[in-house]
């Protein structure tokens, strides 16, 4: 089980820092391209924003969400995200996502050994759980009173791009002198 754990981290770490590298190979040029005043601009600048103060969580949380992982990947590279603080996080969200893959395999076959259809009925059936508790949250929080699309960071947003800084001043909400009003 260790050499599971071993190469299924490992096998993870390198998808990591593959999609890090498009992302910061060619995704410089969406964010150069990005206008200050797009939702496009707008949306970097917030994801700027929320890298530089929680990038690590990102990355460890996202990894669990399907298609999470290489959507937060590519976008750290895009917008610059600091590789060594990449890859300390990225090896830690590989080693317990790959610890957590072999417990529930190793679980799952003891469990579920001599009769594997109930095993992905189970599963199935958790994750419909799961889908449908998430839904009736966000259903009633947006009911009760919606919410921002971009949260307001506390100072200007500077993308940083693989082909050169666009400053995105202003954006995702950023007040300054030609944005009183945050984006909503």
């Amino acid at each position: 089980m260790v050499a599971v754990v071993v190469l299924a981290a490992l096998g993870a770490f390198t998808g990591d820092h593959v999609s890090y590298l498009v992302g910061r190979l060619w995704g410089g040029r969406l964010v150069a391209r990005a206008p200050a005043g797009s939702r496009r601009g707008r949306a970097l600048g917030w994801a700027r924003g929320v890298l530089d103060e929680r990038g690590g969580l990102f990355l460890v949380v996202a990894r669990y969400v399907p298609g999470g992982r290489t959507a937060v990947t590519v976008a750290m590279g895009s917008v610059g995200y600091p590789v060594r603080s990449f890859a300390l996080f990225a090896g830690l969200a590989a080693v317990g996502w790959a610890v957590y893959g072999a417990v529930l395999g190793y679980v799952g076959g003891v469990a579920f050994g001599e009769d594997p259809v109930r095993g992905v009925a189970m599963g199935l059936g958790l994750a419909v759980a799961v889908t449908v508790v998430v839904e009736a949250v966000r259903f009633v929080r947006r009911r009760r009173g919606g919410r921002v699309a971009f949260a307001e960071p506390s100072a200007p947003v500077e993308v940083r791009a693989g082909v050169g800084a666009v400053d995105l001043e202003g954006a995702a909400g950023c007040r300054t002198a030609g944005n009183k009003d945050p984006v909503t």
